[in-house]
């Protein structure tokens, strides 16, 4: 008893949780001394042995890790505007003007870069490596020359150092793309990102909108798309293709029989070295980016980003961490997102504004792990398909009872220093049971932002256990920017998106039709301020649909008020549909449910608005569908399971009972499915670059099986 007590009185005074005082317990069994509450004697080998413990402890307590301060209440971490509760702004701002810049010399993007130049001491900037190779890296100082070159060449060929001129960049995520965007903003030309997966009409629509003469590629292949639709006469205004890889002289010949010029990237360098220009730097209302949205539905529409709505929301990010995590110089992140979308661009701005670095895939997915095991980086930018995957191999990996059990336990240790505010990846459970996880991530992550779609709450939270690192979760979209919501540093609860950026205020109106109303704390999710978009390109109609009178942005999601002034996202409206007996369905809503089913890898949720029910289209995962389906009874490959009725059944089944204990109403349960063996995917057309659901396309491709489900006998 004696013992209990001085234990205890040490954990008082040192203002231990409860959480800590219990590993402290959980060491004592591995401690060296010969020591038992049987032995408390005053013998000189008892106090010997007491006394190396209490040598021990007081070390512990000097050497313990502190809780992360948060930067504001966690209770209160956003502002009510004007006293109306549905209208937010971040509780870090001293009023409801809201931040444009964080650093006074950085206004634009082309400001950020300039700002790492001059701090990263000529240190790694871009990095790149081939097969089985390391990574080579090339220097602020190259990057910012050959940007003016390659930007001088663009003005020897006849573009105009003004927002109104329009390039195309054509290509994977490599240092090349980051260096032709870097030579627009140096003579305030504007970016158009292209990408594989808008397909020809898109793209033809693309270039006439933005009356693009030149675009830069990267391989021959590329370029030939956009000659093809210049051979047909539906490209009127290209002129010239530059690519970054060599090319054939009959690609040449054809092209120059289009009225079409093609060059080397290293030609058109060469030629802005013979007629070098001053950079002419861009101001912050003017234009940067139009950033064209992956269109799930219909053609895809321009947004009209300015240098000002970037620094902004880059600002925005940085004011919020920067109590708890500031980018260093050596600092670096794996560049695999697509460059084409606005997440991606905002994290590499972030990090050339610090003097850090960037390290580009090599271009296959399939190899993004050696990559990363490769580059070992400490900022990682991620989508929740990836985590989601990471956490079922990471599950799928432990076998035993016993060792599952050991992972439980070492994860609610874990969580159970999180909720007091620590983060750490050299606790004892770090090194006994996560150091392999981490390993695979390369060892040194520190960061880690998730965004672009919802994340299960049960997903972060292991996650941020097992990794060990600070793991953020941003909502927005791209029309402002990317980010309006954040994870406030020290909050490490799950289920919601954070507060509001402070560049931002969030206001949640009514929607009827829905039964939602702001009075009751939910709502359409509206957005205004200085990371808003202009609006879209040469779309009237579109703008006036997306940016009300009042400058709001209306985003289409369905967002809830909690009491702590963060934001949960709870529904959607933009895809949302009516069944025959008059139901609104949001899709998306259900699909994130499904998505929780072990067998389930992928799955679209459909309703005709002329029948009662839903049905489904489900991707089984390849890892664990035969040894799930064995576990019923079922024997065959995978390609034979997916075609047996009663495995598809057995599915049904397990999704309606993850439907269920989720909350989902009789009628947003799907009561029919067709198994689909392969994986929907970017390169089959049936996601977009961000990896959302082409919906509109998945539904063509699987008319057959639709109808079929429809055929049968109403249920």
């Amino acid at each position: 008893m004696y013992f209990q007590e001085w234990l205890q009185s040490l954990r008082s005074s040192a203002g231990l949780t409860g959480s800590e005082s219990e590993d402290l317990w959980s060491l004592l069994p591995s401690l060296p001394l010969s020591f038992s509450l049987s032995s408390l004697s005053l013998s000189p080998s008892s106090l010997l042995g007491l006394g190396a413990l209490a040598s021990l402890t007081a070390y512990w307590l000097v050497t313990r890790p502190r809780p992360m301060r948060p930067p504001c209440d966690l209770q209160a971490q956003s502002v009510a505007v004007n006293g109306d509760p549905s209208c937010r702004r971040s509780a870090l701002l001293k009023d409801d003007s809201l931040l444009e810049f964080y650093y006074e010399d950085t206004r634009t993007a082309y400001d950020m870069f300039q700002r790492g130049l001059n701090i990263s001491g000529n240190g790694p900037c871009l990095g790149f490596r081939k097969p089985g190779q390391p990574y080579q890296w090339i220097s602020y100082t190259e990057v910012a020359e050959q940007a003016q070159v390659l930007g001088s060449g663009l003005l020897a060929k006849g573009c105009q150092p003004n927002p109104q001129q329009f390039v195309g960049i054509f290509a994977q995520n490599r240092p090349e793309w980051i260096i032709s965007e870097l030579a627009c903003y140096t003579y305030s030309m504007a970016v158009v990102p292209l990408y594989d997966t808008l397909g020809l009409e898109a793209m033809i629509h693309i270039l006439n909108l933005a009356e693009i003469s030149l675009v830069i590629c990267d391989r021959e292949e590329k370029a030939a798309s956009l000659l093809e639709n210049k051979e047909k006469g539906k490209t009127s205004k290209l002129s010239c293709l530059v690519l970054f890889n060599s090319f054939s002289d009959a690609f040449v010949e054809r092209a120059k029989n289009c009225e079409v010029e093609v060059l080397k990237l290293e030609q058109l360098m060469e030629l802005g070295r013979q007629n070098l220009k001053d950079p002419v730097p861009p101001q912050p209302k003017d234009l940067a980016v139009v950033c064209f949205t992956s269109g799930t539905t219909g053609k895809p529409k321009g947004a009209m980003i300015t240098h000002g709505n970037i620094a902004s929301n880059t600002s925005s990010v940085i004011k919020i961490l920067e109590g708890s995590f500031v980018i260093q110089r050596d600092d670096v992140s794996i560049s695999y997102l697509p460059l084409a979308h606005m997440f991606e661009r905002m994290i590499q701005v972030s990090m050339f504004c610090h003097g850090a670095r960037v390290g580009f895939y090599q271009g296959d997915i399939s190899l993004l792990m050696d990559d990363i095991k490769t580059l070992k980086p400490t900022f990682f930018p991620v989508v929740p398909r990836l985590l989601n995957r990471i956490y079922d191999k990471v599950l799928g990996s432990v076998t035993s009872p016993l060792r599952r059990a050991l992972l439980h336990y070492a994860v609610r240790r874990k969580q159970a220093e999180l909720s007091s505010g620590v983060v750490r990846n050299n606790s004892l459970w770090d090194k006994l049971v996560f150091n392999r996880i981490q390993a695979s991530l390369g060892g040194n992550l520190r960061f880690a932002l998730t965004a672009s779609a919802p994340i299960s709450p049960t997903v972060l939270s292991f996650l941020r256990a097992t990794l060990g690192c600070l793991i953020f979760e941003g909502y927005g979209q791209t029309e402002c920017t990317a980010g309006c919501t954040f994870s406030m540093p020290g909050d490490w609860t799950a289920g919601h998106v954070g507060a509001p950026l402070p560049c931002a205020m969030v206001k949640l109106v009514d929607i009827p039709d829905m039964n939602y109303y702001a009075k009751n704390g939910d709502g359409e999710i509206c957005i205004r301020g200085p990371s808003v978009f202009r609006g879209y390109l040469k779309d009237p109609e579109m703008t006036a649909e997306a940016l009300d009178s009042d400058g709001w942005l209306h985003s289409g999601d369905v967002g809830q008020w909690l009491p702590n002034g963060t934001l949960r996202i709870i529904d959607r409206k933009k895809h949302i549909f009516k069944l025959s007996q008059g139901e609104y369905i949001a899709p998306e809503k259900i699909e994130n449910v499904y998505m929780r089913c072990v067998p389930v890898l992928q799955v679209f949720v459909y309703g005709d608005s002329l029948q009662s029910y839903l049905i489904g289209i489900v991707v089984p995962d390849p890892e664990v569908f035969v040894d799930w389906a064995k576990e019923r009874g079922f024997v065959g490959s995978y390609m034979e399971l997916c075609m047996n009725p009663d495995v598809k059944n057995a599915v049904l089944e397990d999704m309606k009972a993850v439907g269920k204990e989720a909350g989902l109403k009789s009628f947003e349960q799907v009561q029919d499915l067709y198994l689909h063996p392969e994986m929907f995917s970017i390169a089959n057309g049936l996601l977009t670059p961000t990896l959302k659901s082409r919906r509109t396309d998945i539904r063509r491709v699987f008319q057959e099986q639709i109808s079929s489900m429809y055929s049968k006998t109403a249920i």
